[in-house]
């Protein structure tokens, strides 16, 4: 059983890792854009805008990641005890 938890808790640490490295990408694609584009935004309104967009956009995004992660901890033995499962029976079937 211990392997099991060591497999399940591998997996959970790769699938955290990518997610937060997705939310970090994510914040500098978006800044980088709107540093970009900033200069070629003549209306104040509209750099405005632009910008609580890429506010809500990044805020909106790193909570869900966020919310994503606290509910794989809760549930990853069920989660990725399952996947497991189905990747070791693929594994033998062949």
């Amino acid at each position: 059983m211990s392997d099991l938890n060591q497999r399940i808790e591998a997996m959970y640490r790769g699938d955290v890792r990518g997610a937060w490295t997705f939310v970090a990408v994510l914040w500098i694609v978006v800044l980088f854009v709107l540093f970009m584009s900033w200069p070629h935004i003549p209306d104040s309104g509209v750099r405005i805008v632009c910008l609580i967009a890429a506010a809500a956009v990044l805020i909106f995004n790193t909570a869900s990641v966020g919310a994503m992660v606290r509910n794989y901890a809760a549930d990853k033995d069920f989660i990725y005890g399952l996947d497991i499962k189905h990747l070791d029976q693929m594994h033998g079937d062949k």
